[in-house]
């Protein structure tokens, strides 16, 4: 419980006590430059986006359709979220500088400004679109502003505490900013702009480094990913038919392509369910009762806690110790297990940590390993690196089942096919693998700080600081 004062002259209109914390933390940050409303720069009135439904279309032809979920953190579409409306009414057509704002749900406030490099679109209803008057501010200038601490703060003290958090478009037009002369907006463009290329290409530079791991994997392997692509006409024998699989996802031939090419390595194939010793699944506790708790308790991982690179802790939930230790006993994870997705992001591995003290949900499964099969030592870091590869990938996604929600059973999971090479081959392909997988991680992180470094001084100018 958190108790303060709050005089009634400085409250109008809102008595949820997180904006009154909010506000009385915003009222202490004072501004070298006169705070300007929004809607002080606007030429013309906000408009808030069409209400259609998102379908498949064609990017190279038809119109992209720009949602809240569409635009990242650092308001930069997502490519690989790409929609079309059913309808593109031109007046939600979007222009070079238009500034877009998240209006409602989990990202209130999030925003995205359209340039003209960027493909033709429209926008959704979850968002709402300013357009600045530039002879009295740059649209960069204010779009880099809401990248700012500062704004963050704003929008925590603005948008209303519900199941559905939202921001209207009054109260984004009464957002004072610092609005120094244009010439020195056009520096802090200039400024932001540089900071967020150097951040893409150290980013593209991490990505290649990681992406480099399957490639080497599979050369030590002696493994080569055959061209894969959907048949949409072909036969099965009926003696092809394995077990209880009927249906035709199962048989498409390019998954008989990688399973061929598997068996051509010169080391010795083994069912990944030759190789565990125990696998349990997870399980989450009922939502309306007493079981989560704060960072005091045991991390309880979902499935974006869990990755190729390895366990992702910067948005996980934490459960109470005793329902760690009682309820959810099973799914206690240990060092050395592995951590396998079975729903959602199917597929992906990691290997519990040393000193990890953690729990898993339904949508993944844990399973230690053999020390050894067949007088050939087991290293659970390679069997992760493995499972995590081009070839691991496509025989998880061959054993699916399910419609809208695609899963990968116990059964399925346990019949995946693993190569299991000499141990000195193993503790190379992990070592590798781990040296790239950190110094991917550092590069982004050194992108995230001088980004980071650059927010603090160009808020320090705005402040005064």
């Amino acid at each position: 419980m958190r108790c303060f004062v709050v005089s009634s002259d400085t409250i109008s209109g809102r008595l949820d006590p997180q904006y009154l914390i909010a506000l009385a933390e915003r009222r202490r940050v004072s501004s070298k430059y006169p705070p300007v409303p929004l809607a002080d720069m606007l030429a013309g009135k906000p408009q808030y986006g069409a209400n259609e439904p998102a379908v498949d279309g064609n990017p190279k032809t038809d119109t992209r359709y720009i949602r809240i979920t569409d635009i990242d953190e650092f308001g930069n579409l997502i490519s690989d979220k790409w929609k079309t409306a059913r309808s593109t009414d031109e007046k939600y057509l979007l222009k070079a500088d238009d500034l877009l704002f998240a209006r409602s749900g989990a990202t209130a406030g999030k925003t995205f400004i359209y340039r003209k490099e960027h493909p033709k679109a429209i926008f959704a209803g979850y968002l709402i679109r300013f357009r600045i008057d530039q002879t009295k501010a740059d649209p960069r200038f204010v779009f880099y502003y809401t990248q700012l601490p500062n704004y963050t703060l704003w929008v925590k003290s603005t948008q209303r505490p519900s199941g559905q958090p939202n921001i209207n478009s009054e109260e984004f037009k009464a957002l004072r900013i610092p609005l120094p002369p244009l010439p020195i907006q056009q520096q802090i463009v200039k400024s932001m702009e540089t900071a967020y290329a150097r951040k893409q290409q150290q980013e593209e530079e991490a990505n290649k480094i990681f992406d480099s791991i399957d490639a080497f994997v599979l050369q030590q392997l002696g493994l080569a990913l055959p061209e894969v692509k959907e048949s949409k006409c072909y036969s099965v024998l009926s003696e092809e038919v394995e077990g209880r699989r009927l249906d035709t996802y199962h048989y498409q031939p390019k998954f008989e392509l990688v399973v061929e090419a598997l068996e051509k390595t010169k080391f010795k194939v083994f069912s990944l369910g030759a190789l565990i010793a125990d696998l349990s699944g997870g399980a989450t506790p009922e939502v309306e009762g007493n079981f989560y708790t704060d960072s005091s308790g045991v991390p309880f991982l979902r499935v974006q806690n869990i990755t190729k690179q390895g366990l992702e802790l910067t948005d996980v939930k934490f459960i109470k110790r005793e329902v760690h230790e009682v309820m959810l006993k099973r799914s206690q994870l240990q060092k050395d297990d592995l951590v396998f997705t079975i729903t959602g992001r199917i597929g992906s591995v990691a290997v519990v940590p040393n000193g990890f003290e953690g729990n898993i949900n339904q949508h993944s499964v844990r399973f230690h390993l053999k020390e050894e099969v067949e007088g050939l030592r087991i290293n659970p870091h390679y069997i992760a690196t493995f499972l995590n590869t081009s070839f691991g990938n496509i025989l998880s996604f061959r054993e699916t089942t399910g419609g809208t929600r695609p899963a990968l059973d116990y059964r399925a999971l346990q019949s995946l096919r693993v190569p299991l090479p000499p141990s000195e081959i193993q503790s190379r392909i992990s070592d590798e693998t781990k040296r790239r997988i950190i110094e991917s991680a550092r590069l982004k992180g050194t992108a995230v700080q001088v980004l980071d470094e650059t927010k603090q001084q160009v808020e320090a100018l705005l402040l005064g600081r």
